[in-house]
């Protein structure tokens, strides 16, 4: 049972509780910024798969133009295809980690280094092969 108590007299008066009440005042507010804090959680860590995931069709998108650009320059030799190769995947913020001619084909290896989380730093890798149609 609570017992309320009145102290004084009018605007100055005080109340006094006494009762089991007093412990769960707050709790709202801890709960609630205990969801918050959740939600921020999840929210960066959702951030964190999505630049993932672009970084990996970047990598994906460099590697694709860079062997068809290299597949382009392939009558002119390794070296050739694969300088063409190169100035593509720079272009399109990737750095080309393989290139090899085999024949008319051109495969190239492309990463990609993104940021997920602040210091924590990885590298999306993606291989295409262009060159010509066979019938």
């Amino acid at each position: 049972m609570c017992r309320s108590v009145r102290v004084g007299r009018g605007a100055d008066t005080e109340r006094v509780d006494q009762g089991s009440q007093d412990g769960q005042r707050g709790g709202a507010t801890v709960l609630l910024l205990a969801m918050g804090l959740v939600l921020v959680l999840f929210g960066t860590f959702g951030a964190a798969i999505a630049v993932a995931g672009m970084a990996d069709q970047r990598a994906m998108v460099a590697a694709d133009l860079g062997a068809l650009a290299g597949a382009a320059m392939a009558l002119d030799g390794d070296v050739a295809a694969c300088a063409s190769a190169a100035d593509i995947v720079a272009r399109n913020a990737g750095r080309m980690v393989g290139c090899h001619l085999d024949g008319l084909d051109v495969l190239v290896t492309v990463e990609v280094a993104f940021t997920p989380l602040p210091g924590l730093t990885r590298v999306a890798t993606s291989t295409a092969r262009a060159g010509p149609v066979r019938a």
